[in-house]
C-alpha cells in the first residue's frame, strides 16, 4: 500500500469517525460548542511495535460572516509531524460554513501533500426530501471534479460531521443505539453507522477520562473492515469532545488522541488528574 493511501485512510478516519447524528435532521445543533473554541489531537500511525507520531489536528470554532448566509465557520488544520514530512508532507485545511439556523451550507479543503495541490468545494442545497450537494474539486491545472450528489437523510462533509455529533445528548444514550449518516467526499457519498456501546475510562498520561464508548462501521476502501471499522471515546461531559479515536487500516493502525484545549464553554470535567 502507498504511502499517500495510508494517510489519506489516516485523514479520512481524523474526521470522519467521531460522527454521530441527532434529532434535529439536516439541521445541526452543537449546544457543546461556543465561538473561540480551539481542540488540539495528537495523531499517531501504528504498525507493529513502532507507534511514531504523525501529525496533528487542531479544531476551532468562530463566528464568520465571509460566505453568503453564513454565520459561524467550524475550523481545522492537519499537518504531519517532521518524521512523515521527509517523505510525504501533508498540510491540510477544512472549513465548514453554517447559517444562522445551523443548516450547513458551504465548505472548502484546501490540500497540500507532497506538492500536490488541490481545492475541494462542497455547496449545499437542502430540500423537503433530499439534500443536493455540488461538488468541484480542482488543481492549479484543471478542474478534476464537477458534479451534482443526492443524498437522503443526514448528510454533511468531512468536518461538519464532528460538529454534528457533538450535539447529541449524551444523558440519552443506550447501548445498542445505531446511528446512520452519509458524508459527501469528491464524487462519493460515504456511508457511516454508529452503535454506542458503554460507559468507558481512558488513560493518557497523568489523566484518566470518563468516556463513552462507541464502535463505527465506515464504508470506505481506505479501511480494512466495514463492521467496526472505528472506535471512539467520546469526553463524558457537556463538551462532548473526542479523546481518543482508533481504527484498523490496510496497514497497520491510526490513534488520535486529546492534546489539549482552550476557551470551551464548559469544563473538562471528564478528565481526572491521576498521580504517577
Amino acid at each position: 500500500m502507498k504511502t499517500k493511501a495510508i494517510f489519506y485512510g489516516l485523514f479520512i478516519f481524523v474526521c470522519c469517525c467521531v460522527l454521530q447524528t441527532a434529532a434535529q435532521g439536516k439541521r445541526f445543533s452543537s449546544s457543546s460548542m461556543k465561538h473561540g473554541e480551539e481542540v488540539t489531537y495528537d495523531i499517531y500511525f501504528k504498525w507493529g511495535l513502532i507507534m511514531p507520531r504523525a501529525g496533528d489536528a487542531t479544531f476551532s470554532y468562530d463566528r464568520d460572516k465571509s460566505v453568503h448566509n453564513a454565520s459561524s465557520r467550524y475550523s481545522m488544520q492537519f499537518k504531519t509531524a517532521k518524521f512523515f514530512d521527509n517523505f510525504f508532507k501533508m498540510r491540510d485545511t477544512l472549513s465548514t460554513y453554517y447559517n444562522d439556523h445551523n443548516e450547513l451550507i458551504y465548505s472548502t479543503k484546501c490540500t497540500d501533500e507532497g506538492g500536490y495541490y488541490s481545492v475541494d468545494k462542497l455547496t449545499f442545497t437542502h430540500g423537503e426530501e433530499n439534500t443536493k450537494i455540488h461538488s468541484l474539486r480542482y488543481t492549479p491545472s484543471r478542474v478534476k471534479i464537477d458534479t451534482m450528489l443526492t443524498a437522503v437523510g443526514n448528510v454533511t462533509d468531512l468536518l461538519g460531521a464532528i460538529y454534528y455529533l457533538r450535539g447529541l445528548d449524551r444523558t440519552k444514550l443506550q447501548s445498542g443505539n445505531v446511528y446512520p449518516l452519509t458524508v459527501a467526499i469528491g464524487r462519493d457519498l460515504v456511508k457511516i453507522q454508529f452503535t454506542y456501546r458503554s460507559q468507558s475510562i481512558v488513560e493518557r498520561g497523568n489523566a484518566r477520562y470518563n468516556t463513552r464508548y462507541f464502535e463505527i462501521d465506515i464504508y470506505d476502501e481506505a479501511f480494512e473492515n466495514t463492521k467496526a471499522s472505528a472506535e471512539v471515546w467520546m469526553g463524558d461531559d457537556d463538551n462532548f469532545l473526542p479523546i481518543k479515536v482508533r481504527s484498523k487500516l490496510k496497514i497497520g493502525y491510526a490513534e488520535i488522541y486529546y492534546s489539549e484545549s482552550s476557551d470551551l464553554a464548559y469544563a473538562l470535567t471528564c478528565r481526572i488528574e491521576t498521580k504517577r
